[in-house]
């Protein structure tokens, strides 16, 4: 069973652009405001999820550019061994 929310103090401008998304998805603003509730709260599960792995991140060297690569494969040929150029 669900719970009761209550929000006041909501600005007019702010309730009448909430109402309008509402009415443009053919929604009541109660099963509008519901469904924006729950992606938030979705999103939150990623957020944690993104930072319990950020320690498993692998850096990428930046330095040759992917364009710089690009470049001497067009010019020299993709059979040259990128070691000679360092």
């Amino acid at each position: 069973m669900g719970v009761a929310l209550q929000i006041r103090e909501v600005p007019e401008e702010v309730r009448s652009a909430l109402a309008a998304q509402a009415a443009q998805r053919g929604q009541s603003m109660q099963a509008y405001l519901l469904g924006v509730l729950i992606r938030e709260a979705r999103y939150s599960g990623n957020v944690v999820l993104i930072t319990s792995t950020s320690p498993m991140r692998i850096e990428f060297p930046t330095s040759p550019a992917p364009e710089q690569i690009v470049r001497e494969g067009r010019e020299d040929g993709f059979g040259r061994d990128r070691e000679e150029l360092v």
